[in-house]
């Protein structure tokens, strides 16, 4: 017999057995894993929250859905209950009106601005956003978030001079 021969007849076959008990213990151990484990695997069910759902039905959106712990927050802008933009021109009062509906959302699900860990800023004036960014202190009282300040052409609306959106952690209950 050649070497070839003996590979393909021999070895080829060991590696291949042994490959398979590797495997097969592999299995084995993770059954035994699955055995001791205490908590059975179970799908979070989404929670939605809308805080203009008339508004929000109309454009098409949801303003803030909750997964387990976790909580992404869909753009705030300046708009009144029936979604028309307010404090047109007045970049600080704007950026005060979206914290302020962000407040909201955080209270509904039992959260504050400490538990936030993304916060994705857009503005279609970067300059103005600077000159006001301060108030973001008032706001982030313990640690800033991460995230992004994205100057941008427009917004969903020519009125609207800035848009907020968030992620939440919320802390686990016990």
């Amino acid at each position: 017999m050649n070497l070839t021969t003996i590979y393909k007849h021999l070895i080829f076959p060991l590696l291949i057995i042994l490959n398979l008990i590797s495997c097969n213990q592999q299995v084995k151990e993770k059954e035994i894993v699955e055995d001791v484990e205490i908590e059975e695997f179970k799908p979070e069910t989404p929670e939605y929250f809308q805080l203009r759902p008339d508004v929000e039905k109309i454009f098409g959106y949801t303003h803030a859905v909750k997964i387990g712990n976790d909580i992404k927050i869909s753009g705030a802008v300046s708009m009144d209950a029936d979604g028309n933009p307010t404090a047109v021109d007045d970049f600080e009062q704007q950026m005060i009106n979206c914290y302020a509906d962000l407040d909201k959302i955080l209270k509904h699900f039992g959260c504050s601005f400490d538990d936030v860990v993304v916060e994705n800023i857009f503005t279609t004036n970067m300059p103005k956003f600077l000159e006001t960014a301060a108030y973001r202190n008032e706001i982030y009282t313990k640690h800033f978030p991460t995230g992004s300040w994205l100057g941008v052409k427009e917004l969903a609306l020519p009125e609207f001079l800035l848009e907020i959106e968030l992620e939440v952690h919320m802390k686990p209950t016990k």
